[in-house]
């Protein structure tokens, strides 16, 4: 979760940092040195010359390489390089490329400090911007798109973020596993439709066909296959049913809501007979 509620703006994705596919996985550096550079809790040298880098710009470093040229361009050599500064130099502070990638996931995790970006205080606003920043967050850095966080490595802004959003929710009236479960719902609805609009992205790059040329090519023979009665209901449809305009975004977000705001008035009027 970031940016206020979650992981939504189009800042463009399709360079290389926009390759579609898993190619990391969080958590497979060593698990109590990054919690340790997390939440600031390790040993800091009490003399010594005064660091010329710090964690933070070294964080920052790598996630802007990962930003232009995705997760295949990050190393420790590609972020010195981006610093000025020799690889070797970079292991004062960081053990190497998988904690490193556990900082960058926390570092783009950010919640917005701005209560606003989490709706008007209700939880199913709470929820819903949460979906849209979560959007926002995969538009801005395509290559999360490329990590495997199915046991992400806990820090500040992450947990942060999610003591923001369960504060709002937890009045639905939900059992814990029921509250936890909600977020990751919405979750896994975002990342499937980030997954989708990247791989639009990524086939227009590969291919130098936009969307509209794509599909028009393919005109001639639907025309053909709608005109021989085998496909009655495809044939039927109104001109607009596959139109770019209609937001399938938010009309499935917008389900997904409707569906708990049935559970939640289900559970009030349960505790209420």
């Amino acid at each position: 979760m970031e940016s206020g509620t979650g992981r939504t703006s189009d800042t463009g994705g399709a360079s290389s940092a926009g390759r579609a596919g898993s190619t990391e996985t969080s958590g497979t550096g060593d698990i109590a040195r990054t919690l340790e550079l997390l939440w600031d809790t390790g040993r800091r040298p009490s003399r010594g010359p005064k660091p010329t880098l710090t964690l933070d710009r070294i964080v920052q470093a790598a996630v802007q390489v990962a930003d232009t040229e995705g997760l295949e361009g990050l190393s420790m050599r590609r972020v010195a390089a981006e610093l000025g500064t020799g690889t070797m130099s970079l292991y004062r502070y960081v053990p190497g490329k998988g904690e490193l990638l556990d900082l960058m996931l926390d570092r783009v995790q950010r919640p917005s400090e701005n209560p606003a970006d989490l709706g008007d205080g209700g939880w199913r606003a709470a929820l819903e911007a949460m979906a849209r920043a979560t959007l926002a967050l995969y538009r801005r850095h395509p290559w999360l798109l490329q990590v495997n966080q199915s046991r992400p490595i806990l820090g500040p802004s992450a947990m942060d973020g999610m003591e923001k959003v369960l504060t709002l929710i937890r009045p639905m009236g939900l059992t814990d596993p029921e509250l936890v479960s909600a977020i990751i719902m919405i979750d896994g609805y975002v990342v499937g439709a980030a997954r989708s609009q990247l791989y639009e992205q990524e086939a227009e790059r590969r291919t130098g066909l936009t969307d509209a040329e794509f599909w028009r090519a393919q005109v001639p023979a639907l025309e053909k296959a709608m005109a021989s009665g085998r496909y009655p209901v495809t044939a039927s449809l109104s001109e607009d049913a596959f139109g770019s305009d209609f937001d399938h975004f938010e009309f499935g977000l917008q389900r997904i809501l409707d569906g708990l705001e049935v559970l939640v008035a289900r559970r009030r009027g349960e505790s209420a007979s």
